[in-house]
């Protein structure tokens, strides 16, 4: 079996002081697609251990940049901008934290507990991501962007539907880091306008 700890992404990650190598992952949807421009606030769904958080941190301003971040993993990621959740994300309440506004950018790289089953997992990471969306539509102000992920399978077409009726444009981008015989993928919905609006 392979040491992970010979991956070149994990021994950045070190390097570079970051919690997890899937930092570098949310930093090539960055580069692409340029999701931070503009943004002030970021709802980190999924976010232990804390690479993706780091990585908002050091993209957002120093004086009123915020992420809040949820998980029911304890992360180690300290910073007077950062307000931590650590809490199931359906029962979480997020109101008090937002308050009355909505968040520029929402990004969840949850993934489930794999079982090896391949439905099953698909099943799982599908249940996760209609979650993050539907988080996402309370939480994202108009106009705002949404990165997601999700394991190919049955409910890809499901699921890029959806996102499609409630986003213009929808990406989607398998990170370089990303492992090989990993089978998830990323969407990328920007101009967040409900389908109810529409």
């Amino acid at each position: 079996m392979r040491n992970w700890n010979d991956d070149p992404y994990t021994k950045r990650a070190r390097k570079e002081n970051f919690e997890a190598r899937s930092v570098y992952k949310l930093e090539e949807i960055d580069k692409r697609e340029r999701i931070f421009a503009g943004v002030k606030t970021v709802l980190d769904l999924g976010a232990a251990p804390g690479s993706w958080t780091q990585y908002c941190l050091q993209k957002l301003s120093k004086t009123d940049g915020k992420v809040v971040a949820v998980d029911i993993s304890p992360i180690q990621v300290q910073d007077p901008r950062l307000v931590f959740l650590h809490q199931p994300i359906e029962e979480v309440d997020l109101s008090p934290h937002i308050g009355n506004g909505k968040v520029d950018l929402v990004i969840s790289d949850m993934a489930p507990n794999t079982t090896g089953i391949h439905d099953r997992d698909v099943a799982l990471s599908f249940e996760l991501a209609s979650l993050a969306f539907n988080t996402c539509e309370k939480h994202l102000k108009l106009g705002g962007t949404f990165v997601v992920k999700l394991f190919m399978g049955d409910s890809f077409e499901e699921f890029h539907k959806l996102l499609k009726e409630n986003f213009s444009p929808v990406r989607l981008l398998r990170p370089d880091s990303t492992r090989k015989h990993s089978r998830e993928i990323f969407f990328i919905g920007k101009g967040f306008k409900p389908k109810a609006q529409k």
